[in-house]
């Protein structure tokens, strides 16, 4: 499998448009700190009129989030899209949704940046041959320590990014095209049109308020899949706030992870810095990676 199209890198001065194609905005003060960290850099950043809008928990109808993915996508003079926030919804704003007619009335292809529920989103272009970046959201990207927001800023303007150092399970090094998202997410496109080819792929997973249960029925149904076949290796990144409830007999996240993933014959990496509620380092989807899972390390080749 081949490196995707990387957009061209971003440069003070550039237009950045802001899209809700998720859950409702609710967390204003660092959504508002984030547009300000972008406009610091001397970027333009648009805001939607409808950034405040609510449909029950998702912010808008699926038509008007769609539409706000499509008025960024085709603006010629957008050379980014900045997603608010993650919750849920993106998957519904992929009913209807053909990044091929989209991309058929545009130039070059342009950076989308977020993570968790933008999952949907980062796959879907992937699927189509575009490269994305798994990394802050604007309601995340002002609690991310410097260095964090540095590595997003460095790759997004055409500079290389360090390594990221985690905890190797052993079982060797691996080389492939790297496919980070949310596991829950990307769980529930198994079966979609939108899977992607998992062929030569490095996975990168993480999670948040999932109980071990959960989580080991969203790798069991991926091991039953047989799509892991497939995969190179596997990243693990913050599975944070995944605790069974109190007094309730149950392995801990850690083991579950262990359980399902330590067998499979590949390179594991566990415990990177990358997730919700903690720091959230910046991954390119679809660039190749060597994940050496002896050493501890993801690599960008």
């Amino acid at each position: 499998m081949q490196p995707k199209i990387l957009p061209l890198p971003l440069k003070p001065g550039d237009l950045l448009r802001v899209i809700a194609p998720s859950g409702a905005l609710r967390e204003f003060e660092t959504f508002y700190q984030s547009i300000e960290i972008w406009r610091s850099r001397g970027y333009k950043v648009e805001i939607p009129p409808a950034i405040n809008e609510k449909w029950g928990y998702l912010a808008g109808k699926d038509e008007n989030r769609r539409q706000q993915l499509a008025a960024a996508w085709q603006d010629p003079n957008c050379r980014g899209i900045l997603c608010a926030r993650g919750g849920f919804g993106s998957t519904r704003v992929l009913e209807d949704w053909h990044w091929q007619t989209e991309l058929s009335q545009t130039g070059n292809p342009k950076w989308l940046i977020g993570f968790s529920d933008i999952t949907a989103l980062l796959w879907s272009l992937y699927n189509v041959g575009i490269s994305s970046v798994h990394g802050p959201v604007l309601t995340t990207l002002a609690n991310e320590p410097d260095w964090s927001r540095e590595r997003l800023f460095n790759w997004v303007e055409g500079r290389s990014i360090d390594a990221l150092k985690g905890n190797g399970w052993g079982g060797g090094v691996a080389t492939g095209i790297l496919l980070p998202g949310n596991l829950t997410v990307a769980t529930h496109l198994l079966g979609t049109l939108f899977k992607p080819d998992f062929a030569g792929v490095i996975l990168a997973f993480e999670d948040v308020s999932e109980a071990p249960y959960r989580i080991d029925r969203m790798l069991t149904q991926w091991r039953l899949s047989g799509d892991l076949s497939q995969v190179k290796g596997i990243a693990l990144g913050g599975f944070t706030g995944c605790e069974a409830p109190p007094n309730v007999p149950s392995f801990r996240v850690e083991e579950v992870l262990r359980d399902r993933l330590g067998d499979l014959g590949i390179p594991v990496v566990a415990e990177l810095p990358f997730g919700h509620d903690s720091c959230n380092a910046a991954l390119p989807v679809g660039v190749e990676v060597t994940l050496d899972a002896d050493q501890g390390t993801l690599q960008i080749v």
